[in-house]
């Protein structure tokens, strides 16, 4: 057994810490390169004491050299470095052999992508990389023998129920395969039986308190308004080449079965599983093998029943949205995703209401139609204009 080396691009996130536990209990599988984080120093610092990365990455200077500091007198010799091009050098070393891009938002797409590029085993939990960038990433992926294994609960679901041999040939869609379609479940988050009226009044405190996974504010805020589920039909669209009108979103409030696989004859192919983020992340470390996550039986007797419902698109807009953005093209899912990450810190920093993130959205969608993207820098470009009207538009909504 090959010893697989790792940079974790997010360590100390939700997704991060799940992954160190999973590396924790296979040492003789598994060994840590590179650390990095953005502003949580004394988790890393412990995570370093823990696994001796060679290196360790926070996002500026002034934290790194405290880290820097602290791990020198440990006796620890990490290399400290600190700002947005360590977190792409550390998904380039030559050594390593995996990358888990677990950063949130738009801030994880370059290293994800100079790590696609430099041919890496690719653990893909950073969403917004395929949303922003789409054809870019996976041109990237195709051209540079990555290989992209999809971290989120849903589409690493469907990745396991998939026709044999998928995963070896991306440009071969599953229409072609005997797919007819692709069904992404959805817890509906706290809120999924709030009045219109209710959704006006709701809090940060209360958007961030999802009912079956723990995840970070801003991901939690997504799940709360369906833009999580919104943003992972465009992320499916790239990964699975499957049409808009070929993924289907369900509403599954016991977050069981993770999502599932509709195929022409009829059958339908599901995965299911304690709500455990450890198992899609085993599930990608080991492949094509299983390894031991610490993730118990699912207990079906205890579940007792499983319910299914439509979304309710009135009272969660933000999902129609992301269809929208998707059938747009072109610059329009960058500008969704650039959109939603100024709306939900302005919700999250009292700025904003929750019922109206979707409205910030959906003026910025209005004001800048989809241009084609075919390189980075026109990605980042997209995303700078959707941020610099989404900003003023928050900006003369905060002045009335």
């Amino acid at each position: 057994m090959s010893l697989q080396t790792l940079t974790i691009l997010g360590c100390t996130g939700s997704i991060g810490v799940n992954t160190l536990d999973v590396i924790r209990r296979h040492p003789d599988r598994y060994k840590v390169a590179a650390l990095c984080a953005h502003r949580q120093e004394n988790v890393l610092f412990e995570q370093c004491l823990e696994f001796r990365p060679g290196y360790a990455v926070l996002g500026n200077e002034q934290l790194a050299a405290s880290l820097r500091q602290r791990l020198r007198t440990a006796g620890v010799a990490t290399e400290v470095l600190s700002g947005p091009e360590a977190l792409e050098r550390m998904a380039t070393l030559p050594e390593v052999n995996s990358v888990m891009a677990a950063i949130v938002g738009a801030a994880g797409l370059k290293p994800t992508l100079a790590a696609v590029q430099a041919g890496k085993k690719v653990l893909l939990a950073n969403k917004e990389a395929l949303v922003m960038a789409g054809s870019v990433f996976m041109q990237a992926v195709r051209e540079n023998g990555a290989v992209l294994l999809p971290i989120d609960s849903e589409h690493n679901a469907i990745f396991q129920s998939l026709p044999d041999g998928f995963q070896s040939d991306l440009s071969v869609p599953l229409s072609t395969r005997g797919v007819r379609r692709l069904l992404l479940t959805a817890s509906g988050g706290p809120f999924r039986k709030h009045s219109m009226a209710e959704l006006e009044a709701v809090t940060p405190e209360q958007a961030v308190a999802h009912p079956n996974w723990v995840m970070g504010r801003k991901i939690s805020v997504d799940s709360a308004s369906m833009m999580n589920k919104g943003l992972e039909v465009i992320e499916a669209h790239w990964l699975f080449g499957m049409s808009p009108d070929k993924i289907d979103v369900v509403i599954h409030p016991q977050s069981v079965i993770h999502s599932l696989v509709e195929y022409i004859d009829g059958s339908v192919i599901a995965q299911l599983g304690n709500p455990d983020m450890r198992t899609p992340i085993a599930h990608a470390l080991a492949y094509p093998e299983r390894i031991d996550a610490g993730v118990g039986s699912l207990d079906l007797f205890k579940v007792g029943h499983l319910d299914f419902e439509a979304p309710d698109l009135e009272r969660f807009p933000c999902l129609a949205l992301a269809f929208r953005a998707l059938r747009a093209g072109g610059s329009a899912p960058a500008s969704l995703n650039a959109a939603n990450e100024i709306a939900v810190q302005a919700f999250l920093d009292g700025q904003l209401g929750f019922a109206e993130i979707p409205r910030l959205i959906a003026a910025t969608l209005d004001s800048l139609p989809p241009v084609p993207l075919s390189t980075l820098a026109e990605v980042v470009a997209a995303d700078a204009a959707a941020r610099s009207f989404a900003l003023s538009y928050l900006s003369q909504r905060v002045a009335a």
